[in-house]
C-alpha cells in the first residue's frame, strides 16, 4: 500500500492521469472527426487534406522558427529571474510576430502558385490558403504563449488548452466538412489553431502578467544565443518531415493511385491519434526534466522512468489495437477503408521502436546535441525514402509502412548506441 499511495501522490501520476483525460477526449473527437471526413470525402479526399496537412505542418513549424523547446529549457531555468523572463518573452514575441506576418503575406499572395503545388491544378482549394494567411499568426502566438506557460512548469493548465482546443477543433471540422466537404477539411485545418490563441493568452495571464512581460523595449538580440541549438534542430525536421511525407504521398499518387495514398493517409491518422498520449506527456513532463538533469546518473533515471513505467503501457495499448484493427477501421471510417487492415502489423511494430527512440532523441533537444541530432534524423530520413522507394514497387502501399518499421528499428539501434553511457 506504501508503494501504491507513493505512486498515487507521485507528479508523474498526476501529469498522466490528467494528460489521459486530455488524450482520450482528443481521440474520442479525432474518431468523430475522421468518421465525418471519410464520409463526406473518401480515401481520394482524405489524401488531398493530408497534402494541406503537411503543407500547414511546415508553414507552422518555419513560423515559429523551431523555438518552442528552447523557449520551455529557458523558461524552466530562468523562472525565477523576473528579469530575463521579461526580456526573453519580449524579444521572441517580437521576432515571431514579424516572421509569421512575412509568412501570412507569401502565402496570400503565393496562393495560386501553393496550390498549384500541393494539388496540381488550378482550384477552389486556393481559398484555404488565403484564409490560411490570416490565421498563421494567431497560431504562431498561441504556440509561443503555450510554451512559455510549459516552461512556467503549470501542466495542468497546458493539458486544460489543450483540451479546450479539441472540443473547438471538433466544432469547426463538423460545421466545415458537413458544408464544405474537401474544402471544409483543408478550412478546418488553420482556423482551430488561430482559435486556441484566446484561450491560451487566458490561461498564461493567470501565470504572470503577460502585458507587463512584453515590451519592445526590452528586445534584446544576445538572448536568442539560448536558442540556436533548438533552432536549428527543430527547424531541420520541421521543414523536412512535411517534404519527405509530401515525396512519399505523390510517390503512392503516382504508382499506386489517389486512393492508395488515402490508405496511407488513414493508417497515418491512427498512428498520431496513440501517439499523442506519449507526445503529450513527453513534452509536458521528461523534456523539463532531462533539460534539468546536470549528469548521466540523473539522466539515466529519466530514461529508466519512462521504459519502466509508460513505454510497456504504450506497448500494450499498441497490441490490443492490432488486434481490434478492423473494428478499429469501421468505427474511425467506412468500410471502404478496410483495406488499411494490411497496414497496421508493420505500422506499429515501426511505432513501438518509435516510442523507444523517441525519450531518447528529447536528449538532443535536453543537452543541444545538434551535431548528433542533425546526422541521426538525416540518416533516418534518408532511410525512409530509400526503403519506401525499394519495397513500394514490390509490395505496394505496404512498402511504406515496412519502410517506416525497418527506419525506426536502425532509428533505436543508433541512438541506444550512441547514448549508451547513459542507459547502461
Amino acid at each position: 500500500m506504501t508503494l501504491l499511495n507513493k505512486i498515487l501522490r507521485s507528479t508523474l501520476f498526476k501529469v498522466s492521469s490528467l494528460n489521459s483525460i486530455s488524450v482520450v477526449l482528443k481521440i474520442g473527437i479525432g474518431i468523430v472527426t475522421s468518421k465525418i471526413i471519410a464520409i463526406f470525402i473518401g480515401p481520394s479526399g482524405m489524401a488531398l487534406v493530408g497534402n494541406m496537412r503537411n503543407f500547414v505542418s511546415l508553414a507552422e513549424n518555419i513560423s515559429t522558427l523551431g523555438f518552442q523547446n528552447g523557449i520551455i529549457r529557458f523558461i524552466a531555468s530562468h523562472k525565477k529571474d523576473s528579469a530575463a523572463t521579461a526580456a526573453f518573452i519580449s524579444t521572441i514575441f517580437f521576432l515571431l510576430l514579424v516572421v509569421a506576418l512575412l509568412l501570412s503575406v507569401l502565402l496570400f499572395f503565393g496562393a495560386e502558385y501553393w496550390t498549384t503545388y500541393l494539388f496540381g491544378v488550378k482550384s477552389m482549394y486556393g481559398n484555404a490558403i488565403k484564409v490560411f494567411a490570416f490565421t498563421l499568426p494567431w497560431h504562431t502566438l498561441s504556440v509561443f504563449l503555450l510554451a512559455v506557460l510549459n516552461g512556467l512548469g503549470n501542466y495542468q493548465r497546458v493539458i486544460y488548452t489543450n483540451i479546450i482546443g479539441n472540443l473547438l477543433g471538433l466544432g469547426v471540422t463538423v460545421l466545415l466538412v458537413t458544408q464544405m466537404y474537401t474544402l471544409g477539411a483543408m478550412l478546418s485545418l488553420v482556423i482551430t489553431p488561430a482559435l486556441l490563441f484566446g484561450v491560451t493568452f487566458f490561461y498564461l495571464n493567470k501565470e504572470l502578467a503577460l502585458f507587463s512581460h512584453i515590451k519592445f523595449k526590452l528586445f534584446d538580440w544576445s538572448l536568442l544565443s539560448h536558442l540556436y541549438s533548438f533552432t536549428v534542430m527543430a527547424l531541420f525536421t520541421a521543414i523536412v518531415t512535411p517534404l519527405v511525407l509530401l515525396v512519399l504521398r505523390y510517390y503512392i499518387i503516382d504508382s499506386q493511385g489517389l486512393t492508395q495514398a488515402g490508405f496511407w493517409e488513414a493508417i497515418s491518422r491512427i498512428s498520431t491519434y496513440y501517439f499523442m498520449f506519449l507526445s503529450t506527456l513527453l513534452t509536458v513532463y521528461f523534456l523539463p526534466k532531462l533539460s534539468m538533469a546536470t549528469s548521466d546518473s540523473e539522466t539515466k533515471a529519466i530514461f529508466y522512468n519512462y521504459f519502466k513505467s509508460v513505454f510497456p503501457l504504450f506497448i500494450g495499448v499498441l497490441v490490443v489495437i492490432f488486434f481490434l484493427r478492423s473494428f478499429i477501421v469501421q468505427v474511425l471510417f467506412t468500410e471502404e477503408f478496410l483495406p488499411v487492415n494490411d497496414l497496421f502489423f508493420w505500422q506499429i511494430i515501426g511505432d513501438i521502436f518509435k516510442a523507444a527512440s523517441i525519450i531518447l532523441g528529447y536528449e538532443f533537444f535536453a543537452k543541444k546535441l545538434t551535431k548528433a541530432y542533425l546526422v541521426t534524423e538525416t540518416l533516418s530520413f534518408v532511410s525512409l525514402l530509400s526503403l519506401s522507394f525499394l519495397l513500394v514497387p514490390q509490395f505496394q502501399t505496404e512498402g511504406v509502412v515496412m519502410a517506416h518499421a525497418f527506419t525506426y528499428m536502425f532509428y533505436f539501434a543508433l541512438l541506444a548506441f550512441y547514448f549508451r553511457k547513459k542507459l547502461y
